[in-house]
C-alpha cells in the first residue's frame, strides 16, 4: 500500500496505558498522565489517580496527517496538586507500519532527560485510508504480465520436436514394412478361415461308414477264449504225447 498522499487524512491514535513506568514520587503512588502530540495539535489524557507505574487510559485521538511528516512525540507526566507536574519520560512513535499497512499496536519506549529507560506506553494506531489500492504499485504490474507474453518461446521447441519425427516416418512409410505380411482381408478371409474349414473336418473323421461299430470288436477275436472245449483238447492232446514220449 502506498505512504504517498496523506495530506489531510485522518489517524486515529488510542492510548491504552504505560507499563513499567519510572515512580517519581517518594511516598503515594503516581498519577500519570500522557500527551501525544503531531505537529502542532497536541492532546493529553485524563489523569489516572493512583495509576502508579502501570495507569490505564483507554482513550482515543484522531489527527489530521501533514504530508512528510512521519512521526509522533508521546510525553509522559506525573501531575501533582502542589508543585508542577513531574517529567517521567517521552519518545517517537513512527508512522511507517500504519501508514502502509493501516494498524500498528506496538509498544513505544520513553526516556528520561538523561536517556535512561523509564518505561513504555502502549498505542493503537488506525489508518482507513491504507486499504485503498496503491496507484504507485501500478507501473510494477507489467513486468510481472510480461512472462506470460513470453510463453511463445517455450513453445517453440515443440515444432522443432514434431518436426523431427518425420525424416523418421520416412523410413517407416506404413503399409510397406509389412509388405511381407498380406493384408488383414487376404490373411483372415482367403488364406486361414477357408483352409481349417475345407481339410479339418474330411481327414480327421472319416465317413462313419469307413468306422463301423462292428469293426472294433470283431466276433472272431471273442472265439478263442469262450469255448473251453477246444482249450481242453489241446491240454489232453499234449498231456498225451508227454506219456508217450
Amino acid at each position: 500500500m502506498s505512504v504517498f498522499g496523506i495530506q489531510s487524512q485522518l489517524l486515529e491514535v488510542t492510548v491504552v496505558g504505560c507499563n513499567k513506568l519510572k515512580d517519581t514520587e517518594w511516598i503515594s503512588r503516581q498519577d500519570p498522565y500522557v500527551c501525544v502530540e503531531y505537529g502542532s495539535n497536541k492532546s493529553r489524557t485524563r489523569t489516572c489517580t493512583d495509576g502508579g507505574k502501570n495507569p490505564t487510559f483507554q482513550e482515543k485521538f484522531v489527527f489530521s496527517l501533514i504530508e512528510g511528516l512521519r512521526e509522533l512525540n508521546i510525553v509522559v507526566w506525573n501531575s501533582n496538586t502542589v508543585n508542577r507536574d513531574a517529567f517521567i519520560g517521552s519518545g517517537k512513535v513512527q508512522l511507517q507500519k500504519v501508514l502502509s499497512q493501516g494498524y500498528d499496536d506496538s509498544p513505544w519506549p520513553i526516556q528520561s532527560k538523561t536517556g535512561r529507560y523509564s518505561g513504555e506506553v502502549r498505542l493503537i494506531l488506525h489508518y482507513s485510508n491504507a486499504n485503498k489500492p496503491a496507484t504507485s504499485y501500478a507501473p510494477a504490474a507489467p513486468p510481472y504480465a510480461a512472462p506470460l507474453h513470453q510463453a511463445p518461446l517455450y513453445s517453440m521447441p515443440p515444432p522443432a520436436a514434431t518436426s523431427a519425427y518425420p525424416p523418421a516416418a520416412t523410413a517407416y512409410p506404413g503399409p510397406s514394412p509389412y509388405s511381407a505380411y498380406p493384408p488383414n482381408s487376404a490373411y483372415t478371409q482367403s488364406a486361414y478361415p477357408p483352409p481349417p474349414q475345407a481339410a479339418y473336418p474330411p481327414p480327421a473323421y472319416p465317413p462313419a461308414s469307413a468306422y463301423p461299430p462292428h469293426a472294433y470288436p470283431p466276433p472272431p477275436q471273442a472265439s478263442p477264449y469262450h469255448p473251453p472245449g477246444n482249450f481242453l483238447s489241446i491240454v489232453l492232446f499234449l498231456l498225451l504225447n508227454a506219456l508217450i514220449f
